[in-house]
């Protein structure tokens, strides 16, 4: 295979573009989400209060991680891992396009769609890519190309806001809407159609560059007789299949009364599965008698990092609910007399991962080599510490903000994000390699799915606490974050030898 893409396979460009693309639409539309949500209808928003929007937008975006375990299935078992990307995008593109128009149906319709196609897409553009490469060349040459493709998510997720979120807020860009003859007030839907634009540009390179893609994705997963492939695959189809007649039949019941699907009745199923999915998960891995002493001991180090994840992406993504709604409405969006969308700052976390993810790959390489380098349980603790002084720092600016709302200064939360990234970086790129060097060899497969499922219930909790932004004074929420993020990091410091201990010698 052809290698042009900095000194890679061809196939890493035309993935490198496609998830930043699909990046692009998901950070744009998050990050006019929840301020979408509770603007006033007068203004052309839904008119939520704080509290529905906050449990929206958490179960929303708990789902697009949850999502990923049975799209990763449906990829194995029925159609490949090229055909979920292509359709993910496709359906993803029609969630977005869905939003904008406005209403209730096509707002909710929206949601599902992009969950369901993120679901499908994003998995499987990141199994894609270590299929690009040969089997001597899964080590650092593989490693490398994941750095570069990681660098299109930022890229992406760097450039939405700015684009999207100056279509949805500029009042520059409103004003020239009302100079056409349309109604200013519309201009959300202007931020979400830019949205469907990426994901569209996304499809159309993947399709254009799918001939530089091999073999890579085209076939669900082959082990086995002819015989069992197709019992496998019929007994896939029959579970796919009453799945969606079970959703089918719950959203016809609903739609012709025969039961009432009411708001509470959505976050009581929607969180009953992202609680206790994880709860049932552990319990029947652990259960499990094949394991020996060594494994099962990893799975309950697997089981504590599991926690302090889900504990530090509930502080993490709180970018897109509370720390959004402390932008729009409690900060002052200007530089130097210079006015700009305060969706903008939800730019700021890619805009520091792209300046400093160099500066720590060489600071780990340098403490390793100097025998100094933390154990992941170490930087576990780190990341959950700083994401947690950076809700410290949130803290101060909502007390000098006052009862009565006087604006801050915009630094307040670029430091936020500063102290939020170096936690990320910390924690984030150590988990998923963790998981899968403690994971028993047979069950790998299954532990990939944990680190979906710790993000995701963070991604729950984190909505949760969006719900008492109205409720409760914001510097005792923003205290409260950092003092339970604090606190666990503090007790995952005190573990760190008896985790290490029951980790059986890697490192």
């Amino acid at each position: 295979m052809s290698r042009s893409f900095f000194g890679h396979p061809a196939g890493l460009a035309t993935l490198f573009f496609t998830e930043m693309w699909e990046r692009f639409s998901f950070y744009g539309m998050r990050a006019l989400l929840i301020l979408f949500m509770t603007a006033p209808e007068a203004q052309g928003g839904m008119g939520f209060d704080v509290a529905t929007a906050g449990m929206i937008y958490g179960l929303y975006t708990a789902f697009v991680y949850l999502t990923s375990l049975p799209g990763g299935w449906i990829a194995d078992q029925l159609i490949g891992q090229r055909r979920a990307v292509f359709w993910g995008g496709v359906i993803i593109l029609a969630g977005h396009v869905s939003l904008m128009f406005h209403g209730m149906t096509p707002f909710a319709s929206g949601l599902v769609l992009v969950v369901i196609g993120t679901g499908l897409l994003k998995p499987n553009v990141s199994t894609m890519v270590g299929e690009l490469y040969h089997d001597d060349e899964r080590g650092s040459r593989r490693d490398a190309g994941f750095s570069i493709f990681y660098m299109g998510i930022n890229i992406g997720a760097f450039l939405a806001p700015l684009v999207c979120g100056f279509l949805a807020q500029d009042d520059g860009f409103r004003a020239w809407m009302a100079q056409q003859g349309w109604d200013p007030n519309s201009s959300w839907h202007f931020g979400f159609g830019a949205a469907a634009v990426g994901m569209g540009l996304g499809l159309v390179q993947y399709m254009a560059g799918s001939a530089s893609l091999g073999e890579a994705g085209i076939a669900p997963n082959r082990a086995g007789t002819d015989a069992e492939l197709h019992a496998r695959k019929q007994q896939s189809y029959k579970t796919l299949g009453l799945t969606v007649l079970a959703i089918v039949a719950l959203v016809a019941m609903g739609r012709y009364d025969v039961f009432t699907i009411t708001k509470d009745m959505v976050e009581l199923i929607g969180s009953s599965i992202v609680i206790l999915l994880p709860i049932v998960y552990f319990t029947w891995l652990v259960r499990r008698a094949e394991w020996t002493e060594i494994e099962r001991k990893r799975i309950y180090v697997i089981g504590v990092l599991f926690i302090a994840s889900a504990l530090f992406w509930s502080a993490f993504e709180q970018a897109g609910s509370t720390l959004n709604l402390f932008a729009d409405r409690f900060t002052r969006n200007e530089i130097l007399g210079w006015s700009f969308p305060s969706a903008w700052f939800q730019s700021v976390n890619s805009f520091f991962i792209m300046s400093l993810a160099g500066a720590f790959a060489w600071l780990w390489v340098f403490l390793s080599q100097r025998g100094k380098e933390p154990s992941s349980p170490a930087k576990f603790a780190l990341g959950l510490f700083f994401v947690g002084f950076g809700f410290f720092i949130v803290a101060l600016a909502a007390f000098v903000s006052g009862p009565d709302g006087q604006l801050v200064s915009p630094m307040w939360l670029v430091g936020v994000y500063f102290f939020h990234t170096v936690g990320e970086l910390c924690l984030s790129p150590v988990g998923l390699s963790t998981v899968t060097k403690l994971a028993p060899q047979r069950a790998v497969g299954q532990m990939m799915g944990v680190w979906f499922m710790a993000t995701a219930l963070g991604n729950f909790i984190g909505g949760q606490i969006a719900t008492l932004f109205e409720s409760f004074p914001l510097p005792w929420i923003f205290f409260s974050v950092f003092a339970t993020t604090a606190l666990m990091a503090g007790v995952l410091a005190l573990m760190i030898k008896p985790i290490r201990a029951l980790m059986g010698g890697v490192h």
